[in-house]
């Protein structure tokens, strides 16, 4: 029997978001602090305990009505709790759950932000009624998280859901930020999608576009004039969903999942990117997983804090 109070947090490079639940799910209250990164990120988890004890005085609640404290980590996670290395953080190897529990008294759990922003979807989101999703965000880069039988695949040192990072074209002469050339992330990002634009209109002087006239192209001015029939942004987002139906279709022939939930800035393009990544994905996946579902997530960048409150109930 889960206690009354949980806590969600997801530690971001600027700034940690906090949540206060009842752990049936219920966002009581939300709120931000910064995020110390100096000093190798000693002061992050000390400010989380600060936080944390301060809700705690401030809505008179005791530690033994308070589940735990379930936390999202920009880096790999292990099973028990152990941090391989947060670079944006500056935190190296520890035991990140056994160092906040001894600083709050509550019980910890920790995840990849990623995965514990699925798990989030999966709970309280475009993921709910589904046990098996794959979580899929499309931002500066692609995120996402694997979700089975309601649980986080986090592989066997925090990796599992990399799928910005599965190599779709051998033709690639540019390095990735990983290192390795020809990944998912480097042509359906949000990144990409913008960058990609402007080097097709630098290439192309002749060519006509709506695109011509906006100055610090973004994904979404190319979304949007792809809706008003620009060819030039209908040939640039049909690629960049030609690539992520693609790389969906890899993952459907491994996890096999109920559903796809696609979320990050770029998802607010709507309808007509999950058309096309549809229709790319069925050209592409084993017929077993052709009909797999796709929704919109619903969280937006809470997902990560309910996540890390339905790790606590597991």
């Amino acid at each position: 029997m889960s206690k009354t109070y949980a806590f969600g947090v997801d530690i971001g490079g600027t700034t940690i978001k906090m949540g206060l639940f009842e752990t049936n799910g219920k966002l009581l209250e939300m709120w931000e602090i910064p995020t110390r990164t100096e000093a190798d990120g000693k002061f992050i988890l000390n400010d989380i305990a600060q936080a944390v004890d301060d809700k705690l005085k401030e809505k008179k609640i005791s530690t033994l009505d308070v589940e735990g404290i379930g936390l999202g980590v920009p880096g790999p996670v292990g099973s028990d709790g152990t941090v391989f290395k947060c670079v944006n953080l500056g935190w190296d190897v520890f035991n990140v759950e056994h160092r906040l529990s001894v600083l709050t008294g509550l019980r910890v759990k920790a995840g990849n932000d990623a995965n514990v922003a699925a798990l989030g979807e999966m709970w309280q989101g475009g993921g709910a009624g589904y046990q098996n999703i794959v979580m899929v965000t499309l931002g500066t880069g692609v995120g996402g998280g694997i979700i089975i039988d309601g649980h986080i695949l986090p592989g066997i040192n925090g990796a599992a859901g990399e799928i910005g990072h599965l190599p779709v074209e051998d033709n690639q002469p540019e390095t990735c930020t990983c290192g390795n050339q020809g990944c998912l992330e480097q042509y359906s990002s949000a990144t990409a999608v913008a960058r990609s634009a402007q080097r097709y209109l630098d290439e192309h002087p002749e060519v006509e576009s709506s695109l011509r006239s906006v100055q610090n192209i973004e994904a979404k001015d190319v979304f949007d004039a792809a809706k008003q029939g620009d060819k030039v942004a209908l040939e640039l987002t049909e690629r960049a969903c030609a690539y992520l139906g693609k790389g969906l279709a890899m993952i459907a022939c491994v996890v096999n999942p109920e559903a796809f939930v696609i979320g990050g800035g770029m998802a607010r393009a709507g309808e007509i990117l999950m058309e096309s990544v549809r229709r790319n994905f069925k050209q592409k996946a084993f017929h077993a997983s052709r009909e797999t579902e796709f929704k919109e997530a619903k969280l937006g960048n809470n997902a990560g804090i309910y996540g890390g409150v339905r790790m606590l109930l597991e």
